[in-house]
């Protein structure tokens, strides 16, 4: 069969500084040496349609796969997948990633969007690609979602999480016979050339407002850290990286693994950073942690998301995560020289307006005091967006508030809901525009005391110059219309906050 290829695509999800794109990395090493396959990548093509057409015109492929996560991706994932239905209706559009998993009814529904693989594709996609193939019956391909003829939506069964360390390794260099692997080893405050990884897949927690849970269903595995090492190693042998961001869901889950990485990187003089839980970190012995910071673990991104611990409970995050523990952990991360990043989720539902400002207020409170014990902590604020579990008690709330996600795939490139998206405009009920510029201005304030240290092109005059302007309102509690802060981080420091606004 000729026309069999495989065109593999990454929507467009940031500005500068693209990382690379692990997601259809790992489908492209599960069809290696079985299907021919391409690259194609929306962040560094200036006009990734004219690519794509150029290919899907040939006649060879009949495959278009799409990676796509909520935010910036959906604007061309959408887009180009209507064309090629117009245009190359013969093409099978399939769909991956974290929307397409949470979100696969609007997907199937738009009539342009035929499979979505739910979940890790390592089998799912090859599997669908041979019974494509060959005509074979899909019906029973787990982590497949399907239409049939009559428009009834089939959601197979779902797979185990596979062994990491079997699945085929991640083919770098057929991504860089596409794209120089140069082109994402961007410069971080980790290092000049940091690569972006995963190690693992899922989390074995159950947040109520994640959007991983209910594809992962507190389910994870984990790559070996001899694995890990290998591939680290040969791209810093082959590319010279220098430093690394660990993009798990959860890399500090087994103590154990991180504990035999941090003994192989020792000699390797390489940053890094991942993203864990406190409850969990907490557990480590001081011996694991004073020798993480000699291997190079520079940062933690934790979820604290609140000081409140009955807001912890109702957001299930199914540990023992509380208050004091964020506090006391924050003093404890200050002993090892590892700075804790600290996420907070702002404007919860709750039965009252009056309940709503207070654990806004509360919030605020809890911020300041975490930045009095350990000034150097890196503090993330989100306006709270639904992203909830079904059947949770969070979900049951908004839905009684009135929220509700767009009924159509196109709905979803509205400009309030690409705001959204990017957590920009929460389209909350039980949220006022007032609690809003509460929290927004708060966060302006905050990152003006205490600017980040992941902005690598502020100056140490610049930095100096926006905490002596943020000191004042930030002592005061006077975070009200900072127009003057604004201003200052627009025009001259081109202040960026990378962990909300993309590299």
């Amino acid at each position: 069969m000729t026309n069999r290829k495989v065109l593999l695509f990454n929507p467009r999800s940031a500005n500068s500084k693209y990382r690379v794109p692990n997601s259809i990395l790992q489908v492209g090493a599960s069809i290696h040496g079985r299907h021919e396959f391409v690259f194609v990548d929306g962040n560094l093509e200036r006009d990734p349609w004219s690519v794509i057409r150029q290919y899907l015109a040939s006649g060879s492929f009949r495959y278009f796969a799409c990676t796509v996560m909520p935010g910036p991706q959906l604007r061309q994932a959408i887009t180009f997948s209507k064309k090629i239905s117009g245009e190359f209706p013969e093409v099978v559009n399939i769909w991956g990633g974290y929307f397409a998993s949470n979100q696969y009814k609007v997907a199937l529904e738009s009539d342009f969007v035929d499979f979505v693989v739910y979940g890790p594709g390592d089998n799912a996609f090859p599997a669908l690609l041979d019974a494509l193939d060959t005509g074979a019956p899909y019906e029973f391909i787990p982590n497949l979602v399907w239409k049939t003829p009559q428009g009834d939506i089939i959601k197979n069964t779902k797979e185990t999480l596979l062994d990491q360390d079997a699945l085929p390794q991640l083919p770098f260099d057929e991504l860089d016979r596409f794209y120089p692997m140069q082109r994402y080893l961007n410069r971080t405050f980790l290092g000049k050339k940091t690569l972006a990884y995963h190690s693992s897949m899922g989390c074995p927690f159950k947040c109520s407002f994640c959007a991983v849970v209910p594809i992962y269903e507190a389910r994870w595995r984990g790559k070996s850290a001899a694995n890990i090492y290998r591939d680290i190693k040969y791209v810093q042998e082959k590319w010279g990286a220098d430093s690394i961001e660990f993009h798990d869901n959860n890399f500090f889950v087994s103590e154990k693994r991180t504990v035999e990485f941090s003994e192989l990187m020792l000699r390797e003089n390489m940053n890094w950073w991942g993203e864990g839980r406190i409850d969990t970190v907490d557990q480590y012995s001081d011996e694991s942690l004073a020798l993480m910071r000699r291997a190079g673990c520079r940062m933690i991104f934790f979820g604290a998301e609140t000081g409140n611990d009955a807001l912890l409970k109702q957001m299930d995050k199914g540990g023992k995560q509380t208050g004091e523990q964020i506090r006391r952990f924050a003093a404890r991360m200050k002993k090892f020289d590892i700075i804790p990043e600290y996420s907070f989720v702002l404007g919860m539902p709750a039965d009252s307006p009056e309940q709503v400002w207070a654990q806004i207020e509360e919030d605020i409170a809890f911020i300041k005091q975490v930045k009095t014990i350990n000034p150097e902590t890196e503090i993330i604020i989100y306006v709270y967006s639904p992203v909830p579990t079904e059947g949770s008690e969070l979900y049951e709330r908004i839905l009684q508030a009135g929220f509700k996600f767009p009924a159509t795939l196109e709905d979803w490139l509205s400009p309030q809901w690409e705001s959204f998206d990017l957590r920009r405009n929460p389209l909350t009920p039980w949220l006022t525009p007032a609690m809003v510029r509460r929290i927004r201005d708060f966060d302006t304030v905050l990152n003006a005391r205490f600017p980040t240290v992941s902005d690598t092109k502020l100056s140490n005059l610049q930095r100096r110059v926006m905490q002596t302007l943020g000191s004042l309102r930030y002592h005061t509690g006077i975070f009200s219309f900072p127009y003057e802060i604004k201003a200052l981080q627009k025009f001259w420091l081109r202040y960026r906050q990378p962990e909300t606004e993309g590299m």
